[in-house]
This record gives structure tokens, C-alpha cells and sequence, in this order.
């Protein structure tokens, strides 16, 4: 068992070889794929998606009692942070598996977490969440996409946008409006399972963005979708609880450690580039005014890991940190943004070149800023436990679903 204390986040010899493990795999089955995956924006990665699956990291934080890692969200942050080191898409691909989890795992019935909780431990099934609407955005009260009932059935109507692994995914965690906000508040919506094959249902044709290619984040069209009783997740209103405890606790440590594994990269990139390239009598990296830069680009990134290691480390360890987590997503996204920035300066016009890696890494930190919230709705929480009354702590609410001590392993 990890024998880290619990006031650093410091790796012990059990992360180091999970981190070995996921590095391996990265260089293995991700870095080759990156440049067929630029090439084709068109193209949704599957098969990258499927081999991940197969190694069991979709079920990283599923206990082990339905074929779960029961690794951590520690583990699942260095799972994720070294798929992005390697590809922005690889590492998307991977937090998005993740979010839909956190729903079952914290609210499903038993029958639910029964049938579907091994099946993505095993990765044989694959999920999606789906709150998010082209008009309302953050605004979850604000959606329109409805379910009404229908004898012991429900009906769906209504569209989603941004739905990572939405052309991949075989089931989908969807939020609807089930009552109006007018008469019951913050009971208004409720959350469903909709399997892909329902009739009805449509993902629409996969169109590239300016990053993350190979990752697909959709549009789904539900036209008179009809699902059973059964697949209600939670209780009937339970849907604005499910969406925000979700995101709390999986999306923002998932977009942070996107954001580390690119940060990581692009200084990587940077000092590679500035020790090769000659200058004077020597090379750029010796130039005072350079070192400078690269030095505020390190502080950057070690302050961006420690905030996304301890925030998970608590989350872990059942303790309160729902500031941290929020914060961790807030400033890595933005410190990553701020070193990139950095980072194409200091290599001029090479920067720009389409064959060179930067750009790609540019591109692709720019998708981490508006999931699970953008920079404005984080400050807005963040203030929010500063003035006025505090929101609700999901990583003390649910506490006992988030801690996890056994032991990380590397094995399936």
C-alpha cells in the first residue's frame, strides 16, 4: 500500500512503476499514432481508445468487487497526465471515459453499477456524459433537452453538444429537463443511460476542431428517444446533483491533468529545441534573457503539478478539497496556456511549422479551458466559499465512494 503522508503528494516507488507503466505504453501504442492523427482531423481514433480500454483504465477508480483498478484518483491522474505528455487527443480520449464513471459509481442503483461497472473495468463498454447544450453552456439549470414520461417508460427530446467519446461511446450518461426550474428548483433534472443503438438517437457526423485530433467531442440528437424506468440514474431530480458532483470530483482533476501532460510536453519541447539549436559560441539555451524564460516556464509547471497531485491526494485520502480541485483545473489550463505562450516566442517563426510538435501542443491546451467550466466559472466557485454561503463539499458528501487505499497496480 502507497505510504505517502498526508501532507505531500510526493511519489512513492508504487506510482513511480505505474508511472513507468504508462509511459512505456505511451511511447509504445501513442507516439506513433500522433502523426496519423494530425494528418486525418477527419478521423476518430478508435483503436487507440480500444487498446486503453483493454488495459483496464477506464475502471481506474471502479472498485475491485466489479473488475476495477480501485487504483486512486492520484493513479488516474498519472495515467491520464502521461497519455497527454504524449498526445493532447490520447489524454482526452482517456479523462472523458472517466466523468461518466463517477455517475454510476456515486449514484446508480445496484443493478445499475452490477451490469455496467465491469463491463468498463473490462472495457468492453464505453461512456459518455452529455449535459452540455449549444445555447446554455455552463448554465445546467438553463438546458432544454427534455424527458417526459410515458407509461413506465421515459421519453427524451432534444440535442447535447461537446460529448467527448461521443462517436465511441455505447452508452451515454444524459441529463434532461424532467420538471420546470420554475416549480422545482434545482430538482428540476434528472440524468438517464441511453445506449447508443436506441431509435432516435443520432450522433452527428464527426467535424475537426482546431485540436485534439482524433478525439471526437460531438453532437447526439435525441428525437423521441425512449428508454425504461430502469435506466433513470439516481432518483427522479437527482440530475443537477449527479452533473455537478461529477464534474467536481472527475472533470476537473481529469482537464488538469490534460493540462499537465501538455505543459509537460511543451517544455520538453522547448529545451530540446533551445540546447540544439547553435548560437555565438553557444547554444540558445545559454543566452541569459532565454533562461530567463525557460525558468518561469519551470516554475509554472512544478507549481502546476503539485496543485493537480496534492488536490487528487486529498481526494483520495477522503479529505474536503473541492477548492483545490477546482483550483488545480483553474490555473493549470491557464499556467499551460501562459508557457506556451512562452514557448512558441522563444522559438520564432520554427514554431509555426506545421511538421513541429508545438503547434500541435498549442492547439491542443486550448481545449482544456471550457470543460467542466471555463476560467470564469471557477473564480465564480471559488468566490462563492469566500462570500456569501458556501456550496455544497461533494468530496465530503461522498467521501466514502472517493477514498481509496488499496494499493495501484499495473495488471488489467
Amino acid at each position: 500500500m502507497p505510504t505517502m503522508s498526508s501532507t505531500t503528494p510526493d511519489l512513492t516507488p508504487d506510482y513511480d512503476a505505474l508511472v513507468q507503466h504508462f509511459d512505456e505504453f505511451a511511447t509504445a501504442e501513442v507516439t506513433p499514432r500522433v502523426q496519423r492523427m494530425e494528418s486525418s482531423p477527419h478521423a476518430v481514433e478508435r483503436d487507440l481508445a480500444l487498446l486503453m480500454a483493454e488495459q483496464g483504465w477506464f475502471g481506474a477508480t471502479i472498485p475491485q468487487e466489479y473488475g476495477g483498478m480501485h487504483a486512486g484518483h492520484l493513479a488516474k491522474t498519472l495515467m491520464i497526465q502521461s497519455m497527454a505528455r504524449a498526445s493532447g487527443a490520447a489524454g482526452a480520449i482517456l479523462q472523458a471515459s472517466q466523468l461518466p464513471v463517477s455517475m454510476i459509481t456515486h449514484f446508480g442503483s445496484d443493478e445499475q453499477k452490477a451490469l455496467l461497472l465491469p463491463q468498463v473495468a473490462s472495457g468492453d463498454t464505453l461512456l459518455s456524459i452529455a449535459v452540455t447544450e449549444e445555447d446554455t453552456g455552463s448554465h445546467v439549470l438553463g438546458m432544454e433537452t427534455t424527458a417526459r414520461r410515458d407509461g413506465t417508460d421515459w421519453i427524451i427530446d432534444g440535442s447535447k453538444v461537446h460529448i467527448g467519446n461521443s462517436h465511441i461511446a455505447h452508452v451515454h450518461c444524459v441529463v434532461a429537463r424532467t420538471a420546470s426550474a420554475d416549480t422545482a428548483g434545482s430538482r428540476a433534472l434528472t440524468a438517464f443511460l441511453v445506449e447508443h443503438d436506441r431509435e432516435g438517437l443520432t450522433v452527428e457526423p464527426h467535424r475537426p476542431a482546431l485540436g485534439l485530433h482524433g478525439f471526437s467531442f460531438g453532437r447526439l440528437s435525441f428525437d423521441g428517444v425512449r428508454i425504461p424506468e430502469a435506466n433513470v440514474i439516481g432518483e427522479v431530480g437527482d440530475g443537477k446533483d449527479i452533473a455537478y458532483s461529477s464534474s467536481i470530483l472527475y472533470g476537473r482533476p481529469n482537464l488538469a491533468a490534460v493540462s499537465l501532460g501538455i505543459h509537460e510536453a511543451i517544455m520538453e519541447c522547448t529545451t530540446s529545441f533551445l540546447e540544439g539549436r547553435r548560437r555565438y559560441n553557444g547554444t540558445l539555451a545559454d543566452l541569459a534573457v532565454l533562461r530567463d524564460r525557460v525558468g518561469a516556464m519551470k516554475s509554472r509547471l512544478m507549481a502546476s503539478r503539485e496543485l493537480a497531485h496534492r488536490a487528487v491526494h486529498m481526494l483520495d485520502h477522503g479529505q474536503s478539497c473541492d477548492e483545490k480541485l477546482i483550483n488545480s483545473k483553474y490555473l493549470n489550463h491557464k499556467w499551460a496556456v501562459e508557457s506556451g505562450q512562452d514557448a512558441m516566442e522563444l522559438h520564432g517563426a520554427h514554431a509555426l511549422r506545421t511538421d513541429y510538435a508545438l503547434q500541435r501542443l498549442w492547439r491542443d491546451v486550448q481545449h482544456t479551458y471550457s470543460p467542466a467550466g471555463t476560467g470564469e466559472v471557477q473564480r465564480q466557485r471559488l468566490a462563492e466559499t469566500e462570500l456569501g454561503v458556501p456550496p455544497v463539499q461533494w468530496s465530503e458528501r461522498l467521501a466514502a465512494k472517493t477514498s481509496l487505499f488499496l494499493p495501484p497496480s499495473t495488471a488489467a
